[in-house]
């Protein structure tokens, strides 16, 4: 397959070409995604919001406003996904939100001496805090502009700095309460349901195999009838998985630990699906004892992959223990064969993908910063990891952090020293505006300010239809339904319904206000604020070295292999904990530039580049799983008694050469070390196996 890697069929890079400093605005990621409506979501959240608006109507208590700020980002905030895992996410922002609230407060009442310095240091650290995931991303853009608005104007006392704190803590636990509790949504279930259909299809493919084996046929016209028929029925249920999954993930963000489970698991059923095209090949015209063996796999194959269809749907802890002995029985159909005999390498290609699918049914195996029993790591190593990894010039994140810090505080300043109702939109819109890479700034820009200007027009529309506080309240209800279910098509069209709902809020406020006035001066500092973003991103300390997706897969492969050989190093004691430490911060820091990219390419809508990827999510979900793996090492017991020196060494030496090999952009991967071997060993192993499997996508598409 040939791929175009631009318009003309060109690398979009070349080396000794000159680069361009600004992106090509036609490719701009601004095309609005449509399958990503969620008309539920919107519902939820107006409703949210819509129940607080009416009681502020009813009682007449302007607080109140405030909790209907914190209710609608509360919904914001919400990553979906597990209850267990959005909770504390959700709750924190909670906390965090109402000590802002009131403490913003009360420091903007001492002067700007005294709240500029926290205002800056609070939106670095907000903006900073992208370190540990676009959840925590998401979660520090929300906290970045309640402190904004906090500091916006003074709190004279301490009890109404705690009053209004306490409003917004209310209006946040409702929306949780409403989120969680009373309608939950559930965002991931399609592409889980469409990842069960390809198990389910793959056992049935398994078990026609089955069938022509104890039928003993060796016409050639009934196995081309099995190929025909289940071959296309399986590839049809991948490709439409994938065009699921890879929505969720453009929808949800490539730190979903969900999305990515799917993808992994998906990329793990295409393979097996590889495999056993390989294994009917070979079978059709097959030995007596290749028949007989493959047939005893293949009876407890179906019911095996039955079950891990039906666990991904359900996540039944109950079915581990048997899916453990079912795949070691698979293993010991195999073991009796001779290792010349063509089935014994597909019948271990079958096994390790199993273990593989099965890993990922195991839910607290999937998270990274695990331990060996699927327990997390101590909080501070969670805590400080990310922090200490990043902590470098050469990441992204620390740059445009401190470029946050440096370009608001003289807006804030501006604000605070001419003050005007509106001002806060300029640093609101500074700060949500400026991204990482010159190209996603432009893109915000765009659709801020277009969406900005549409949404105002629209906001004025409907003030002249509605001129009371209630006919204005009823009408943010389809206002805030159309908000919700848009933010994840398209930036600009969330502008464009965001800005009439934030315009009547004032105006409920602010009674008598002209809707025009509010929408142009919206308008006004909406647009400064967005070329003062393009021009700090462009300006200070930019990114003008794009990399191809596969040369930073490969690089944050290489940055893993010297991880692995310093760890391995550190337990044959020949290396110190620095040098261990300063190959696992190099390691975290490859996978977050990674990451990075990878949601760079996320932000595209047209889908272009899916099979790379694709291919890139899997080897950087790999990645994570292997440094979690190679952190655990001097945590494992068993090792230094279940693997002698020699043996650490062969590992060693397989598993950085395999790296180094992958780094260098070859697919193929040496057979495992003939020695000894543990749990920990093996797991790192069907990783790099993983990455084998996929590398070759990437390598192809670069080459084309």
């Amino acid at each position: 397959m040939v791929w175009r890697l631009s318009g003309e069929g060109r690398p979009v890079e070349r080396r000794g070409r000159r680069k361009r400093l600004a992106p090509d605005l036609v490719r701009l990621p601004v095309k609005p995604d449509l399958k990503a409506i969620s008309v539920a979501e919107g519902l939820r959240a107006a409703l949210s919001v819509a129940i607080i608006i009416a009681a502020n109507e009813y009682l007449n208590w302007p607080p109140l406003r405030e909790a209907a700020l914190a209710a609608l980002l509360t919904c914001l905030c919400d990553p979906g996904g597990p209850v267990r895992r959005r909770v504390p996410l959700l709750l924190g922002f909670t906390a965090l939100g109402a000590l802002t609230v009131g403490g913003g407060g009360l420091l903007r009442s001492l002067g700007p001496p005294v709240a500029l310095p926290f205002a800056v240091a609070g939106l670095f650290c907000a903006s900073f805090a992208r370190v540990y995931g676009p959840a925590a991303q998401r979660l520090g853009g929300l906290l970045s502009t309640v402190l904004i608005l906090a500091v916006d104007r003074g709190l004279p006392s301490v009890t109404e700095a705690v009053v209004l704190a306490a409003v917004f803590a209310a209006g946040s636990l409702w929306a949780i309460l409403l989120t969680m509790v009373i309608w939950r949504v559930h965002p991931y279930l399609p592409a889980r349901r469409a990842v069960s259909a390809v198990y389910s299809a793959l056992a049935g493919l398994t078990a026609d195999l089955n069938g022509l084996l104890r039928a003993g046929v060796t016409d050639e016209t009934a196995w081309e009838a099995h190929a025909r028929k289940h071959r296309r029925t399986v590839r049809d249920a991948i490709e439409a998985a994938r065009g699921v999954v890879v929505d969720t993930l453009r929808a949800r963000g490539a730190g979903s630990n969900r999305a990515i489970q799917g993808l992994i698991r998906l990329e793990t059923a295409d393979q097996l699906f590889g495999t056993l095209i390989a294994l009917s090949d070979l079978l059709e015209n097959g030995t007596g004892i290749e028949r007989r063996t493959a047939e005893r796999m293949l009876r407890r194959l179906r019911p095996l992959l039955l079950v891990l269809g039906r666990i991904i749907l359900s996540d039944d802890p109950m079915a581990h223990r048997r899916i453990d002995r079912a795949i070691d029985a698979i293993a010991a159909e195999a073991r009796p064969l001779p290792a010349s005999d063509p089935l014994s390498p597909i019948a271990g290609r079958i096994v390790e993908r199993l273990r593989i699918a099965h890993t990922l049914a195991v839910p607290a195996n999937f998270v990274p910063g695990v331990d060996l029993g699927g327990k997390r790591l101590p909080l501070w190593q969670r805590i400080a990891g990310p922090v200490r990894a990043n902590l470098t010039w050469r990441s992204p994140i620390l740059r445009h952090a401190l470029r946050i810090a440096v370009t608001a505080a003289p807006a804030l300043a501006f604000t605070m020293l001419w003050f005007s109702e509106y001002d806060h939109w300029l640093t609101i819109t500074l700060v949500a505006t400026m991204q990482p890479y010159i190209a996603l700034t432009y893109a915000r820009a765009l659709e801020r300010i277009a969406g900005t200007a549409l949404g105002g027009l629209v906001a004025a529309l409907v003030g002249l239809v509605c001129t009371t506080p209630l006919a204005i309240a009823a009408a943010m209800f389809p206002l805030a339904v159309v908000t919700l279910a848009v933010r994840a098509v398209s930036y600009g069209l969330f502008m464009m319904a965001l800005t009439p709902l934030v315009v009547l809020l004032v105006e409920i406020g602010e009674p008598g206000t002209s809707e025009w006035s509010i929408a142009v001066a919206r308008a006004a500092l909406t647009i400064l604020g967005g070329l003062i973003a393009v021009a700090a991103t462009f300006g200070l300390w930019p990114n003008r070295e794009p990399e191809q997706l596969a040369a930073k897969v490969r690089t944050a492969i290489a940055a893993h292999g010297r991880y692995a050989a310093a760890g391995f190093s550190l337990l044959l004691h020949e290396a110190t904990v620095a040098e261990v430490g300063r190959a696992r911060r190099g390691a975290g820091v490859a996978s977050n530039d990674l990451e990075a990219m990878i949601a760079r390419v996320l932000v595209e809508p047209g889908g272009q580049s899916d099979d790379r990827l694709e291919a890139a999510l899997v080897a950087d979900a790999a990645l994570r799983r292997c440094a979690g793996r190679l952190a655990a090492l001097r945590l494992d017991p068993e090792l230094p008694a279940a693997v002698p020196p020699s043996a650490l060494r062969a590992w060693r030496d397989w598993i950085t050469g395999a790296m180094r090999g992958l780094a260098e952009g070859r697919s193929a991967i040496a057979p495992r070390p003939a020695v000894e071997q543990a749990d920990t060993l093996v797991r790192i192993a069907r990783q790099i196996e993983l990455m084998g499997g996929v590398m070759e996508r990437l390598e192809s598409v670069r080459r084309g």
